[in-house]
């Protein structure tokens, strides 16, 4: 059975467990999700949903941002301080710009694809959105409203999920990292993934608030959709700001659930190891 899940850093296998914790594993997308909703040229924040080691979706993602030329461009994958670093540096030298973000020391994906990005709308903001991986670690075992701050009731994070959107999304974190993990740890899991979508979504809507519109939001696909993700979050702040949700899948892999994407941007899977193999081979 061909796996649902992404690629991870080139690191041990135990990095399954950091993308809640602060650094980089994709989780796929299913193959045909249901496009609908905010055209993203009429959106005041547009989410480009990718899975991180895909170079096609890059590709599109910095064709999008030059059509758009966004005011403000938020980054899952770069801290505040990092972006500061970064500013200092520009982007007329590539490697340069690599080594001060520390690119590769957070474990993600080869920098060249996301590159273009940054050099796509040379007037854009740069957001970093990323929590640092200790208060990530922190929400799963006090929950995110211990470290979301003051604001989390307006963004609904004080609300308990429904017990079958929450038995689901155990049972997916749990799928996400190979079954590998104890289960007592997935509602903590669970809760990491709330707090980081609701920082996201509080780091767009701050850059919109002070750059204008439109704000792009470069994320992992699961980041972006209107189920569990960024735009719920979005909504329940601020309801009049015009959203649109922009994933990038890829094909071939089984529908776990109908995601709801404003559009969808399907491409073939880029060639990967299973990220599980390590288990198995254990079991």
């Amino acid at each position: 059975m061909t796996s649902s899940k992404g690629s991870l850093p080139a690191s041990s296998p135990l990095a399954l467990t950091a993308a809640l914790l602060g650094a980089a594993v994709t989780l796929f997308a299913p193959a045909l999700p249901q496009a609908q909703g905010v055209p993203y040229t009429e959106a005041q924040i547009v989410i480009l949903g990718e899975v991180h080691d895909n170079p096609n979706h890059h590709d599109r993602q910095a064709e999008l941002v030059a059509e758009l030329q966004p005011k403000a461009i938020v980054f899952e994958m770069l801290q505040p301080s990092q972006v500061e670093v970064g500013l200092a540096v520009g982007t007329g030298d590539a490697a340069r710009l690599e080594e001060a973000f520390g690119w590769e020391q957070a474990g993600w994906p080869d920098f060249a694809m996301y590159f273009p990005i940054f050099t796509a709308a040379p007037d854009a903001a740069w957001v970093g959105a990323a929590l640092p991986p200790s208060q990530v670690r922190r929400s799963v075992m006090d929950g995110p409203v211990a470290v979301f701050g003051d604001e989390a009731s307006a963004y609904g994070l004080d609300q308990p999920l429904a017990e079958d959107e929450q038995a689901e999304r155990e049972a997916y974190q749990d799928d996400a990292h190979c079954n590998a993990m104890p289960a007592s740890m997935m509602a903590g899991m669970v809760g990491a993934q709330r707090l980081r979508d609701a920082s996201f979504a509080r780091s767009a809507l701050e850059a919109l608030q002070e750059h204008g519109a439109p704000v792009v939001v470069i994320a992992g696909w699961g980041h972006a959709h209107h189920n569990w993700a960024m735009p719920r979050y979005i909504a329940a702040r601020a309801p009049d700001v015009a959203v649109s949700a922009y994933g990038m899948v890829e094909e071939g892999y089984n529908a776990t659930r109908d995601w709801s994407f404003d559009h969808v941007y399907v491409t073939p899977p880029t060639p990967r190891d299973d990220p599980c193999a390590a288990f198995k081979k254990q079991g």
